[in-house]
């Protein structure tokens, strides 16, 4: 979101309005996080200027690429030390610098190029940690800024998610290994977060299956019940299918419930956001991949192809 008043002073109430943050939220990130400190006036009202709000916009936009509240919080804190709107660029990666000049102009053919370099450059893993995410973290800061428009960061999207699919499908697995189901819940849109969280399960020997962007309703009870896989991972970046469907959450619990053998999780900014604090019998709210992977032994060796 681009801030386009130029107030020296907002109320919490203004604060919010811009930044789409209830008041309450910003008073719980301040006094538990220590996200930002912001001057009181002679009666006690909390006053916020023009930087107290980029934190906080900045804050929410890494909670949303998957980081926990206080890891965001530490983020932000630590780029501003660094004078990070000054010296940003000089601190890229020089292949997402090639990929953000691409990417503006929505340049596909050169957007597939250079993450074909630097998923070569890199390998797999570090592919995803040292450009994929750090990317697409940098295009939402800029659309966040109103430095690019929707349709730009759409095609930058599009091309990424289609060149992680790319990817999945060419990697070599064990038949052996235990089966992943990731999906999005029926009305979420966001599909890149699983495709990420998949592949880094490809990397520690897990077969994994995707559904994808808005699945029908039932499909992945459908699917759960076909192919019996040992988790599913089930995604809600944002609170969209919860609206759609105030009974989903019940419903997905109880489908868990009838399954004791599979475990199933769910994550995502949205799922966090409407799930925290709600009673919850069979899933297991995480926004943590290593909590997902790591949990049992797995079987099998997997690699990445040549």
């Amino acid at each position: 979101m681009r801030i386009t008043q130029k107030k020296k002073e907002y109320y919490i109430k203004e604060a919010a309005e811009l930044t789409g943050l209830s008041k309450q939220v910003i008073r719980k990130w301040e006094d538990r996080y220590c996200s930002l400190t912001p001057k009181r006036k002679e009666n006690g009202y909390r006053v916020y200027n023009q930087e107290d709000i980029k934190k906080l916009i900045k804050i929410k936009a890494y909670q949303k690429q998957g980081y926990t509240l206080q890891e965001a919080v530490n983020n932000v804190h630590s780029e501003m030390e660094r004078n990070h709107y000054n010296s940003r660029e000089k601190n890229l990666d020089f292949f997402i610098l090639d990929l953000i000049e691409k990417g503006k102009r929505c340049d596909e053919a050169g957007l597939n190029q250079a993450l074909r370099q630097s998923y070569h450059y890199y390998g797999m893993e570090n592919f995803l940690k040292e450009i994929v995410i750090p990317f697409l973290i940098e295009v939402g800061n800029r659309w966040e800024r109103g430095e690019w428009e929707a349709f730009q960061e759409s095609v930058v999207s599009l091309v990424i998610r289609d060149f992680l699919i790319e990817i999945r499908r060419s990697f070599h697995y064990s038949e052996t290994a235990p089966l992943i189901l990731g999906a999005c819940l029926p009305g979420e849109q966001h599909e890149i977060p699983v495709h990420i969280i998949l592949l880094e399960c490809l990397l520690k020997g897990w077969k994994t299956k995707l559904v994808g962007a808005s699945p029908a309703p039932g499909s992945i009870e459908s699917l759960v019940r076909g192919l019996r896989p040992r988790k599913v991972l089930l995604s809600a970046t944002t609170s969209i299918p919860f609206e759609q469907n105030p009974s989903l959450l019940g419903m997905l619990d109880s489908f868990a419930g009838k399954h004791p053998e599979i475990h199933f999780y769910l994550g995502g900014y949205g799922a966090m956001t409407f799930a925290t604090g709600k009673q919850l019998q069979h899933l297991t709210l995480t926004n943590s991949i290593k909590e997902v992977i790591t949990l049992e032994p797995l079987v099998g060796t997997s690699f990445p192809s040549s």
